[in-house]
């Protein structure tokens, strides 16, 4: 078997965390899990579901869906049929769930293309460092093309801004002569 570098992941023995500080950071860690996972649940299988957990300092946190009321009706009686504003109050909810999502996949879309510009950006300034007679070598026939043109603009602007500036220098030194 290859050498790993990290054990990965393993099963470790329950036991109470004594340290504090990992006795928190474990707890956030693990919140952040069932929340993650509740809300999977509640997309997957449109149920309801509410958590609620106190943490190590007594600080309650809570995850509710679609509100604590309804959850709380459904605890208590099972099998009692949601009123119309809890069936409104969980499908406005659902909506809101969607909507972000939505978002976050859309933010996620932008990052990623933010990321590639930030990528071909970086690419672009190294090249520049090089010098254009290092990197002229990996350019494709188009932008090949688009350099000659480039280069043809500048030959042209510099011969125009040298004709002005000869014109220049004559006219003033015929002026003073």
């Amino acid at each position: 078997m290859e050498n790993k570098k990290t054990k990965g992941r393993q099963k470790i023995p329950i036991k109470k965390i004594e340290n504090q500080d990992k006795l928190v950071g474990t707890f956030t860690k693990r919140r952040a899990g069932l929340y993650k996972k509740a809300s999977e649940l509640v997309t997957e299988f449109n149920v309801d579901i509410g958590i609620i957990i106190f943490s190590p300092t007594g600080k309650p946190y809570s995850f509710f869906h679609p509100t604590v009321d309804a959850i709380v009706s459904r605890f208590q009686n099972p099998d009692i049929q949601l009123s119309d504003d809890t069936l409104l109050a969980r499908t406005l909810a659902r909506e809101k769930v969607d909507q972000l999502k939505n978002n976050l996949e859309e933010f996620e879309i932008n990052e990623k293309v933010a990321i590639a510009q930030t990528n071909y950006l970086d690419q672009m300034t190294e090249t520049k460092q090089k010098g254009w007679w290092q990197s002229i070598e990996q350019l494709n026939a188009d932008e090949v093309s688009k350099f000659e043109a480039w280069l043809n603009i500048a030959s042209f602007n510099l011969h125009h801004r040298l004709n002005q500036l000869e014109n220049g220098a004559s006219s003033s030194l015929g002026c003073g002569v």
